[in-house]
């Protein structure tokens, strides 16, 4: 590593990956980022320049290469000149959708029971 480094945490707020740095050093304190292929455990891992992570954004899994270093969390145009998206989101990129099921398939409302009670002639 290089002398110059910052905070993962940091650098992924800077990014605007998260919309808050609790965001951010929560999912690396979870292990679910890669830093070079290897899983960071904690948000005080120094990133540098020529990194690549792997993290989940979303439904995407987002690789993308540190290209600079900030000083501040700025604008959008600014915080995208702080990486290189590798692999931009895709339909392939996706993450599997968990316990979705069909519209209506839920609990009745109210309208839908008033209309049962109707059609059993119980009302």
């Amino acid at each position: 590593m290089s002398d110059v480094s910052l905070r993962l945490d940091k650098w992924l707020w800077y990014a605007r990956f998260f919309k808050s740095r609790t965001l951010a050093a929560a999912i690396c304190n979870r292990g679910k980022v890669r830093c070079c292929g290897e899983i960071v455990g904690k948000a005080h891992h120094k990133v540098c320049v020529g990194d690549v992570l792997t993290f989940a954004q979303g439904r995407h899994i987002r690789v993308v290469r540190v290209a600079a270093l900030a000083t501040r969390r700025g604008p959008a145009a600014e915080a995208q000149a702080l990486y290189d998206d590798l692999r931009p989101p895709s339909a392939r990129s996706r993450l599997p959708v968990a316990d979705s099921r069909p519209m209506g398939s839920g609990r009745p409302t109210k309208r839908d029971r008033r209309a049962l009670a109707r059609l059993r002639g119980e009302v």
